[in-house]
């Protein structure tokens, strides 16, 4: 990455993924760092300023995280967040005490005076605060730049090293001019120029694929009609034209029109060389009667790799195998620089497949976030309703049937989520939803239909609807009664055993968004 970049030092903050976010929505390349870098590894990312996040930790907790000395030795402009601010100032010599009563939530600020980092800002601010422990005092190295009435040192500036530092959280809405704050400290203090932009990233990756991809050498892309595989698809395709080959297998466990949908996007639309596998009756019959979430996923995936190798094999000249991995794939699966948050679970995307078949991975979203992922979509022309498709998982219907697997479920399922997603887009909903879809329980429950008593095996639809940004947590839709009216109605007339329909109102945590 030639990107000047701004490193995000993570002390295990539940805002860490937002902090590098923040970076990004100003035009500034970000990267989460654990928090024991290297001076060596930031020069050689082409850090130009460090930011230190937040954590649950205590400074004076003995196995509190640390960064090193080195680091902020660098001469790089650093701001200290919370934790951060705590950690820099004990480093630099000045205590850091238990508070006598914590500050959680909406506080004002007073700031005393005029500051670069606080430019543009009125004298007296609200600010988002979470912490139980506080610099109580600073060493004449230090300037205070504002405070609240339970912090005397609610912002400190170092007088000879370009450190400052927050007991406040500048990334959070609820801290209403925190991105000013942020651009202050960007282009300000850290003099960034705004070069992360969606069409300079584009150029950027396109140049580095078709420097890397040899013209006798062929990508191998697969293809899910997703919106993280369909972006790479199209920006592979922009960088090396006809040597790009998408396979897209047909699991039998697909949303009802996907291949449709693929076949007209990728193949007659962007004119891309596309193979379609028609597998489902291979893995529908594997999954027969299985109800174990976790053997399913197993099933799924071990069919995937036969297939995806054997149709492979008639490729020639392939060498490589592109994958949408994402940053926060990456983050999660502790394969990147991120630090005490990684390792929260291995994703499908990071990991295996390649080694699987042997070939070398390609993977040019690694660096990008959802959001910017979709913004890519639009520069490269995909439809609107690629680039903005709720998300779907890997396994598809199967982890959305509660139970053992059969084709009477799975055609049920497809009729609800095709009336489901038909009135969600009619009512104009849809955008406004991070995800919807449904899920069938195997419960048995008394029905009345045409006078007559029902009682199938798995009759109970539920409808669930998330708002999120980041699908880290969520919570449910409030939607209009009379959509979800309409959606039970034509449900229960329409798909045969099915009586009744409930809405899942359950937030993420402590719920997750997908019930398998």
């Amino acid at each position: 990455m030639t990107n000047r970049t701004i490193a995000v030092l993570d002390f295990g903050s539940q805002y860490a993924q937002l902090l590098a976010r923040r970076v990004r929505e100003n035009h500034v390349h970000s990267t989460l760092c654990r928090p024991d870098i290297t001076a060596e590894e930031l020069r050689a990312m082409n850090a130009v300023g460090l930011i230190l996040s937040g954590g649950p930790s205590s400074v004076n907790d003995e196995n509190a995280p640390r960064c090193r000395m080195e680091v902020l030795e660098m001469g790089l402009p650093v701001l200290g967040i919370c934790y951060g601010m705590q950690l820099a100032c004990q480093m630099y010599g000045s205590p850091v005490q238990s508070a006598p009563s914590s500050e959680y939530g909406r506080t004002r600020i007073e700031l005393l005076e005029g500051d670069p980092i606080f430019a543009h800002l009125p004298t007296t601010v609200s600010v988002w605060m979470s912490h139980g422990d506080r610099v109580e005092s600073v060493s004449d190295d230090f300037v205070v730049l504002a405070r609240t009435d339970g912090a005397a040192c609610a912002a400190v500036r170092h007088r000879q090293r370009p450190f400052y530092g927050l007991q406040f959280h500048p990334e959070v809405t609820h801290t209403p001019h925190g991105n000013q704050i942020m651009r202050n400290f960007l282009y300000t203090v850290c003099g960034c120029r705004g070069e992360w932009q969606i069409g300079s990233v584009i150029d950027q990756s396109v140049r580095s694929i078709s420097g890397r991809v040899g013209p006798d050498e062929r990508v191998i892309l697969g293809l899910s009609g997703g919106v993280d595989s369909s972006v790479a698809a199209a920006l592979l395709h922009r960088a090396i034209g006809d040597r790009l080959v998408c396979i897209f297998v047909d699991n039998g466990l697909l949303r009802g029109g996907e291949v449709d949908l693929v076949v007209e996007t990728f193949a007659e639309h962007f004119k891309m060389d596309l193979h379609v596998v028609d597998a489902a009756d291979r893995f529908v019959d594997a999954l027969d009667g299985v109800a174990d979430p976790q053997e399913k996923r197993k099933i799924i995936g071990r069919i995937f790799i036969d297939v995806f190798k054997a149709e492979a094999e008639h490729i020639e000249g392939a060498r490589y195998l592109a994958q949408g991995t994402l940053y926060p794939d990456v983050i999660e699966s502790g394969h990147g620089y991120a630090g005490q948050t990684a390792n929260i679970k291995l994703h499908h995307n990071v990991g295996g497949l390649p080694e699987e078949l042997g070939f070398e991975l390609i993977e040019p979203l690694r660096d990008l976030f959802k959001d910017e992922v979709r913004r890519m979509g639009e520069h490269l022309g995909l439809p609107e309703d690629i680039v903005w498709r709720h998300p779907f998982p890997g396994p598809g219907l199967a982890v959305r049937i509660i139970g053992p697997i059969t084709r009477g479920g799975l055609e049920t399922l497809r009729q609800v989520d095709a009336i489901t997603l038909e009135e969600v887009h009619a009512a104009g909903w849809y955008p406004k939803i991070a995800q919807a879809f449904a899920v069938l329980i195997p419960v048995r429950t008394v029905g009345v239909m045409g006078d007559q008593r029902t009682y199938a095996d798995q009759s109970v639809a539920v409808l669930r609807f998330v708002e999120s940004t980041d699908f880290m947590t969520a919570d449910w839709v409030r939607i209009d009664y009379e959509v979800l009216g309409r959606i039970s109605t034509r449900i229960m007339n329409e798909v045969a055993g099915i009586n009744r329909v409930v809405y899942d109102i359950s937030s993420k945590p402590p719920a997750t968004i997908e019930w398998e």
